[in-house]
């Protein structure tokens, strides 16, 4: 159902979410649903996805495949255990106010709070500078704020430290957070 939900996870990933203990034991039990998985290596680990078998197990319509944004995917998952496994936690959910519209990776309650993810790891600072004035407009806007009745902080998760620095830069002004991968691991 974890992979369902968050699309596709890593070893590490699945050992933190189920709580698997040792490396060993997870290799085990991943090799007794291995009929319900595909995988693939990258880097130094190995991506899980459902296939045809765990689709219909799980009773799953989306497809997956190994593309591209699967990184994306991951560190976007690699928040979601850091912040606890949120119960309230949707993918690419769509923000609008009827003159602002953004799709955010994720949306997710932490601590009684909402707070918006976005994920940099491969988008040019331009990309990542016309969502975040999108977000200021968002904001401007007040429509989340008198929705929920807070604003919404904006988390972002991004591979490098230079990254993190231009990303606080453009953030100003609003209720932000920037992590690293590495910060979150």
């Amino acid at each position: 159902m974890s992979l369902k939900r968050l699309d596709y996870l890593d070893r590490d990933q699945l050992n933190k979410i189920h709580r698997l203990g040792t490396i060993r034991n997870t290799n085990r039990i991943l090799q007794q649903l291995s009929s319900y998985l595909e995988k693939y290596r990258e880097d130094y680990s190995t991506i899980f996805y459902l296939n045809k078998e765990g689709r219909e197990y799980v009773a799953s319509e989306k497809i997956r495949k190994k593309t591209n944004f699967v990184q994306h995917v991951i560190m976007r998952n690699q928040f979601y255990i850091y912040a606890g496994f949120p119960s309230e936690w949707k993918n690419e959910m769509e923000l609008s106010d009827g003159e602002y519209k953004v799709i955010c990776d994720a949306w997710f309650k932490a601590k009684g709070k909402y707070h918006i993810l976005e994920v940099d790891y491969q988008q040019t600072m331009k990309e990542n500078r016309n969502k975040i004035e999108k977000y200021k407009g968002l904001y401007k806007n007040k429509s989340m704020e008198n929705k929920l009745g807070h604003v919404p902080p904006l988390i972002w998760v991004t591979t490098t430290e230079l990254r993190k620095k231009k990303l606080a830069e453009l953030c100003k002004g609003l209720l932000y957070g920037v992590y690293t991968i590495n910060d979150i691991k």
